[in-house]
């Protein structure tokens, strides 16, 4: 499988175009912040729970079998167990690389009707890391939108989600938000409760901070995009937490049609939505 390999003053990451340009490994100050596999096969066998990788045209879940969204009517399928539509469709499939290092694919036309095109610039700067997204529509006719990333921090890791308001539950999100209180009030850094899937909403800048105290790596993540919705998963099972930030809600297709909050972007023929994240990250003095 092709490697792609970008090096810093402190920053090592390695991408496989060939898995939805997601990043494999992504290692600083000599440390591996990500949960990776032994052998990048493993992505393709299991693409949801290793690395990072890119969202489009939606984050989290949508109904697999959606109807009529205006003209055009919208079943992408499964491809989780609880039957839902998970985080997009190009998570795990080949992208394409030009000489200036732009990764970039082409989708839908399918189950998800509107044709699209989707690409990530990977910038290394100094102590940072960003992530430059885009998602073009190349249809006749406006497209619902949403990008995002996902991705999977070792433990052990400490994250501060500053959102006053929170969606308590992707599989089954409430059409609005509530104030954030007991184990979803996470605007301090501290140690993330088990087993949440939640959305925070209504952010602060910077959004999110991880530290990493047994190492003494801090990052700050900051998030450029038309709205900012950030996604913690906490899995029991895994050794890691996914921080995944993104433009909208979960059930985004269905919020738009809805009228609900946190919905799906409306992107007219030949517009773009852009998503930017970038990591910063220091060293501290350990306690």
């Amino acid at each position: 499988m092709e490697t792609v390999r970008l090096s810093g003053e402190a920053i090592e990451a390695v991408v496989l175009p060939e898995v939805g340009a997601r990043l494999h490994r992504l290692r600083v100050f000599g440390h591996d912040l990500l949960r990776m596999p032994s052998d990048v096969e493993e992505h393709l066998r299991d693409p949801f729970f290793w690395g990072s990788f890119v969202m489009a045209p939606w984050c989290n879940r949508i109904a697999a079998d959606a109807g009529l969204v205006g003209s055009r009517r919208v079943a992408p399928g499964p491809n989780f167990a609880d039957g839902s539509a998970i985080h997009g469709q190009v998570y795990a499939r080949p992208w394409e690389r030009d000489a200036d290092g732009t990764l970039w694919a082409v989708g839908g036309g399918d189950g998800w009707p509107w044709v699209y095109e989707v690409s990530q610039r990977i910038e290394l700067r100094d102590r940072s890391l960003r992530l430059r997204l885009s998602l073009v529509n190349r249809s006749t006719d406006a497209m619902p939108a949403g990008l995002g990333i996902h991705p999977w921090f070792r433990r052990p890791v400490q994250v501060a989600i500053r959102g006053s308001a929170v969606y308590e539950a992707n599989a089954a999100t409430d059409p609005r938000p509530v104030a954030v209180d007991g184990q979803f009030d996470l605007r301090e850094v501290g140690e993330v409760p088990t087993d949440l899937d939640a959305t925070w909403t209504d952010l602060t800048e910077p959004p999110v901070e991880l530290r990493w105290p047994a190492v003494g790596l801090r990052a700050v993540m900051r998030v450029t995009a038309p709205t900012i919705h950030v996604v913690a998963a906490t899995p029991g099972n895994l050794d890691a937490v996914a921080v995944e930030p993104q433009t909208h809600a979960p059930q985004g297709l269905r919020r738009l049609v809805n009228g609900e909050p946190g919905g799906l972007a409306w992107l007219e023929p030949g517009a773009a939505l852009g998503l930017t994240v970038e990591l910063a990250f220091e060293r501290f003095r350990r306690s």
